[in-house]
């Protein structure tokens, strides 16, 4: 049986895509069979795969309409091991079409219940908003991983983040687990980066993935080649620390 993991956080610019992506390649590039579903209309870890995002015709917007199934949706990308359900800018859309629907926070984990026994793991990269995408993400979700960025306002949205999860566990979800706040964007040579890192550490504990990621240009550069960092540069500290996380999830989800 598949887990469902969201990577979730209201705020931009924190490395939701990135490690959607390269964490889903990582956990392929482990023999591990992996969907990444792109839940987020700017379709970044569509394209970041190497799927034009102009030719997508089936993806997250039709499973959402369950107008198709998601075994119809998904795609071969240039990850190993790893389907893709794209998107594509009509997800934008989908909020105000879900909203008259009658269980409307229930339609991605409905899609997904006939095609969750077929992978390890699926993982979806969320819209940076807590709107209904999110809401139907973290519905579907058995955890979340939070990425905060190791710069000035990390903590700024988190406690919104988590009272969001709160209520999705007390009124959708109640087995939603945080499988982890994962700190990116990390430079050791910056006094910031060491006390964002150590006060997150501080407040949360056990919740923090031991993996840290480093702040990478090869990271940055990946996508313009439609791959995922395992693809592109190996040999990389982004790739080294991406398949440290898969492994470190792999390890946790073992010991459960």
């Amino acid at each position: 049986m598949g887990k469902i993991i969201a990577i979730a956080n209201q705020k931009g610019g924190v490395g939701k895509t990135t490690t959607s992506v390269n964490l889903a390649a990582s956990l392929g590039a482990l023999e591990k069979k992996v969907l990444l579903i792109d839940a987020d209309p700017q379709a970044n870890a569509t394209s970041g795969l190497g799927i034009d995002v102009e030719s997508v015709e089936a993806g997250t917007y039709q499973i959402l309409e369950h107008t198709v199934a998601p075994e119809d949706a998904a795609l071969e990308c240039t990850a190993p091991n790893v389907d893709l359900i794209p998107a594509h800018i009509d997800l934008v859309a989908i909020e105000i079409e879900l909203v008259d629907k009658e269980n409307r926070e229930y339609m991605l984990k409905q899609a997904l219940a006939s095609i969750k026994e077929q992978y390890d793991y699926i993982i979806i990269d969320c819209a940076p908003s807590l709107g209904l995408l999110t809401l139907n993400a973290l519905t579907a979700a058995d955890s979340v991983v939070i990425p905060i960025q190791c710069e000035y306002f990390a903590l700024e949205g988190l406690g919104k983040l988590l009272n969001t999860i709160k209520s999705v566990q007390k009124i959708h979800n109640p087995n939603l687990d945080i499988e982890g706040l994962l700190l990116t964007m990390y430079d050791s040579r910056l006094r910031l980066s060491n006390q964002v890192v150590d006060e997150v550490q501080k407040h949360f504990n056990d919740m923090v993935f031991e993996t840290v990621i480093q702040r990478n240009v090869k990271l940055s550069e990946a996508p313009s080649f439609g791959e995922s960092i395992i693809n592109y540069d190996a040999a990389s500290k982004g790739a080294s620390n991406y398949l440290s996380l898969a492994q470190e999830i792999i390890k946790k989800n073992s010991s459960n």
